[in-house]
């Protein structure tokens, strides 16, 4: 127990609420040398609630409960509690002291931390204290009217006389008096009757932008990306054992100089962690606690360890009777549904690593002997592989052949378990690098890319066979393909299709689709129809299923034929060629449910222009990725589905897509699938007034784009930023940025993407003065638009012709562009060519035709959401000399749930500082807000937005 002035210095707070770059703003208490506060920000505002004293109602609740699984902080708030708090003295008890555990010892502990204050404590209550109604008092007589702040750590290890007393004193104690309490509890106590309907604040796992700060804040040193990446993802958003990791490595290996030691998280780190929360228990529960641990390892990501076999495999171990006198379930598990689950995965790990060797192989011969009486194949022979010590050739072999066998019910992550394990059982070094290169097969199947990259790291012999060499160049062209440069994975994969190509040619046909997916991105067209050459004298009859890899089958021999011919014919621009096959791919997607297939059928349809069937069949190939598998497969569908949205004018739903798409592709470690994901997000961002969203979508696709070699990724990136300077009406800005997309050869944008960013430039370059620029690219555009590729390209090529034709002409080619666009729909492309037109209608007094025309655009870039776009409509009513739009419950809708809140206070005849004071936010908050607001409804004046608001109100709008 401890006051203030004995508080140790906590660790920095990471992830809490906001981004790391906002956290700072809560200064080191009293001056000192606390570390900075990143992310914190939910925590440090609901501790600033608790220790805010105030005696008018409504005031905050005077306790708050701290809960969470071990290593994510608790006791570093509160500690940060501690410091913070100058209006008066601070009772600060850890629970996990042993006398706190004996009857009434956790108030004895408390009135022992009173009686340490200056002044001798609570004068006048009893020592012999054991009531609720004493702890009570006792807080009270010890604050004596001045405020007094009472933490608790771990305040589930209290005794049960002490816990009800905490509950009930926290219960009672009044809003607007002295006394604060602070508790922290294991995640799954809060629930307890002591601590039920307390107010509660539950710790998550960091998200990874603080942990990545907190990171840097740790090593305060070089860090490779490669070892950056596997802290990170070992760690889970644990900060504490995210330190303890950092700490067991040396400056060489934090930097890449020397290989990672394995496993990252030792026994000693984990138990540096989680060791005192499962210290100290009774041999029953020790026991059980490894077995649920041992049960987990064959699917630790799993729904739990099933409770009827560990009841049955207890029977079989040699502590038996000491679990079986168990009379609950340990603080560390939870049962529900017939299942065991630990409360924390750090607590799963440390139970299971830091037992003893024979310890864990006794459990999981327990769990073996069960399942092989029950016919569980590959997960029994898993447990009994991990009960072996030493070499065991025939286990191996078992192990490896229940993998292989396509009839044995297994996960992807099951199956590279047993490769992996069988690797270990074997003296043979070339039978290990066989077994280590299955295993990373099938992890990559998982979408488990680490565990991939170790195993292969590992696989090496110099007396290989060309099929085993084969598969290793194939993973590392896939793990590169999908978190690495990708040239390198272009090479890696023309080898492994090489080395493949006589022996498994269904992987050699794959490998060379890939490499030529690799050369794509690259934006190197010589080297994709190298690869695509290279794949097509690889289409042979095939097999059903490959020896080492039972979740590949083989694509039916037509449908990489036509993907072939297609995507060479499109290259070698001989588009007579190219669309008969690519049509007959777009019709194989009906009939297929492989995931890897419908992506070239996607990808087909997108080059055809068929972007409604492109958005099918990316909805198809999604559902086929989460209920057969891959899961690795899961971000490409929704990259494919999320562009084909883009495509299709579907910004929103483009939007949501891309962002499960980016967390999915951080999941299965795919950077440069993050990085396409991130490059929609900007694109979809770029037509609302969202510039710092651009900004951090464009800045995230390009970091990895120019790392990895990414000329597609790179070229969506900057067309979204030169999309957006175009739309806040910087024309000069956004050609500068478009110019080098649509310039030809090997110094200009990717050639999949130049005629799509064609519109945006010729726009930009004529309300910059550079129609000669401009119009040399309209006719190349000409091209493309006939090629049928995008059903929007004919009326975007009308609108180019307008924007360079002189007055005579530009008339009748708007008209035009209006017509195609009303035979293709899409509000977003027809609203900006409805724009345009009106300023060029404006421009020449035009004024009825052009008020007409800007309406029209107001009301569909209100419909889609392009906020950025709306303005510049508005924008040239107001100079057209139109009255501001009546506010309708669509342009309303546009504002956000805190704008809207300001808007009708505002209209209500709020001032600034009247808004802030109502809402509890700063003045200069309400003011950056009704800006945005002003923005957004068209509006000059507070005047006129009262009357749009009581307006919109009469219509029906609902704020």
């Amino acid at each position: 127990m401890t006051g203030r002035t004995n508080a140790p210095q906590s660790p920095p707070l990471h992830g809490r609420g906001l981004p790391h770059h906002t956290a700072q703003a809560s200064p080191p208490p009293h001056g000192d040398s606390t570390p900075p506060l990143h992310g914190r920000s939910a925590e440090l505002m609901e501790l600033a609630a608790l220790t805010a004293l105030s005696d008018r109602p409504g005031a905050n609740a005077p306790v708050l409960v701290l809960a969470g699984d071990p290593g994510l902080g608790r006791t570093a708030l509160t500690e940060w509690a501690v410091r913070s708090f100058d209006a008066g003295p601070v009772l600060h008890v850890r629970a996990d002291r042993a006398e706190s555990r004996l009857p009434g010892g956790g108030m004895h502990a408390l009135r022992c931390a009173a009686d340490a204050l200056p002044g001798g404590g609570a004068v006048g209550v009893p020592d012999s204290g054991t009531t609720p109604e004493w702890l009570l008092r006792l807080l009270t007589a010890t604050a004596a009217g001045s405020p007094l702040l009472v933490c608790v750590d771990d305040a589930h290890l209290w005794d049960a006389p002490s816990r009800a007393a905490l509950g009930f004193a926290a219960r009672r104690l009044h809003p607007a008096g002295p006394v604060r309490l602070l508790l922290t509890v294991a995640g799954r106590h809060t629930a307890d009757p002591d601590f039920a309907a307390l107010p509660v604040r539950t710790l998550a796992p960091l998200p990874p932008y603080a942990a990545d700060v907190l990171l840097d804040d740790t090593v305060r040193g070089p860090v490779a990306p490669a070892v950056r990446r596997d802290l990170l993802e070992e760690a889970e958003g644990n900060p504490a054992l995210l330190r303890a990791l950092v700490a067991r490595l040396s400056p060489a290996e934090l930097a890449g100089e020397q290989p990672l030691p394995w496993p990252l998280a030792d026994a000693e780190t984990l138990r540096s962690v989680a060791g005192a929360h499962v210290a100290g228990l009774s041999a029953g529960a020790g026991e059980l606690l490894l077995l649920v641990a041992a049960a987990h390892v064959p699917d630790p990501e799993g729904p739990g360890a099933d409770a009827e076999l560990v009841h049955a495999a207890v029977a079989r171990l040699e502590g038996a009777r000491a679990v079986l006198a168990l009379d609950r379930v340990p603080d560390a598990l939870v049962l529900s549904d017939g299942r065991y689950r630990f409360t924390s995965p750090v607590l799963r790990r440390a139970v299971h690593e830091c037992a003893g060797p024979g310890r864990r192989r006794a459990a999981h011969r327990a769990l073996a002997s069960v399942l092989a009486d029950e016919g569980n194949g590959l997960v029994a022979l898993l447990h009994r592989a991990w009960s072996i010590a030493g070499y065991a050739p025939p286990t191996a072999d078992q192990l490896a052949a229940a993998a292989a066998d396509p009839c044995v019910t297994a996960s992807h992550g099951q199956r590279s378990a047993a490769y992996a394990r069988a690797a270990e059982l074997t003296a043979d070094a070339r039978e290990r690098a066989e077994h280590r290169t299955a295993a990373a097969e099938q992890a990559l199947l998982a979408g488990h890319a680490r565990t991939a990259r170790r195993l292969i790291g590992g696989a090496h012999d110099s007396a290989l066979p060309a099929v085993v060499e084969g598969r290793s160049a194939w993973v590392r062209g896939v793990l590169a393909l999908r978190d690495g440069p990708a040239a390198d994975a272009c090479e890696a994969l023309l080898l492994a299709r090489s080395l493949l190509a006589a022996h498994d040619p269904d992987r050699a046909l794959l490998a060379g689709l890939a490499a030529a997916e690799a050369a794509w991105a690259t934006g190197d067209a010589v080297a994709c129809l190298r690869a695509l050459n290279a794949a097509d004298r690889t289409v042979v009859p095939v097999r059903t299923v490959t020896e080492r890899a039972p979740a590949l089958a083989a694509p039916a021999p037509e449908l990489p034929r036509d993907y072939l011919r297609g995507m060479r014919a499109m290259l070698e621009r001989d588009f007579g060629r190219a669309i008969p096959s690519l049509r007959r791919v777009v019709e194989h997607a009906w009939q297929e449910d492989g995931p890897e297939r419908l992506l070239w059928s996607g990808a087909a349809a997108l080059l055809l222009g068929d972007v409604h069937a492109a958005c099918r069949i990316g909805a198809r190939t999604l559902a086929a990725a989460r209920s057969r598998g891959p899961e690795a497969a899961v971000p490409r569908a929704l990259e494919l589905l999320a562009y084909a949205e883009l495509r299709t004018g579907q910004h929103a739903r483009a939007r949501a897509h891309a962002e499960e798409g980016l967390r999915a592709a951080h999941r299965y470690g795919q950077s440069n699938v993050a990085a396409r994901h991130h490059a929609v997000l900007a694109l979809a961002a770029s037509i609302a007034d969202e510039p710092t969203l651009v900004a951090h979508h464009a800045d995230a696709a390009l970091t990895t784009a120019r790392r990895h070699g990414l000329r597609q990724a790179a070229a969506l990136a900057e067309w979204a930023a030169g999309r957006a300077e175009l739309g806040r009406g910087r024309p000069f800005e956004a050609a500068a940025r478009l110019g080098p997309l649509v310039r030809p050869g090997p110094d200009g944008g990717h050639f999949a993407v130049r005629m799509l960013a064609v519109p945006c430039y010729v726009e930009a370059a004529v309300l910059a003065g550079q129609r000669d620029d401009a119009r040399a690219v309209v006719e190349e555009f000409a091209l493309w638009a006939r090629f049928g590729a995008d059903v929007q390209a004919p009326a975007q090529l009308a609108r180019c012709r307008a924007l360079v034709a002189d007055a005579d002409h530009a008339d009748t080619l708007y008209e035009d562009a209006l017509l195609l666009h009303a035979r293709v729909g899409g509000d977003f492309e027809q609203a900006r060519t409805r724009l345009l037109y009106g300023k060029w209608l404006r421009r020449r007094r035009r004024l009825r035709e052009a008020r007409g025309c800007l309406r029209d655009a107001l009301v569909a870039f209100e419909r889609c959401g392009a906020r950025i776009w709306a303005d510049q409509a508005r924008a040239e009513l107001r100079a057209n000399g139109a009255a501001p739009a009546v506010a309708s419950s669509a342009a309303l809708a546009g504002l956000t749930p805190q704008q809207l809140r300001i808007a009708r206070c505002v209209a209500e005849g709020a001032t600034n500082r009247e808004v802030a004071l109502h809402l509890s936010v700063s003045p200069r908050t309400v003011d950056y807000h009704l800006r945005k607001v002003f923005a957004v409804l068209g509006v000059r004046s507070r005047v006129e937005l009262s009357r749009m608001v009581e307006q919109a109100e009469k219509n029906g709008a609902q704020l």
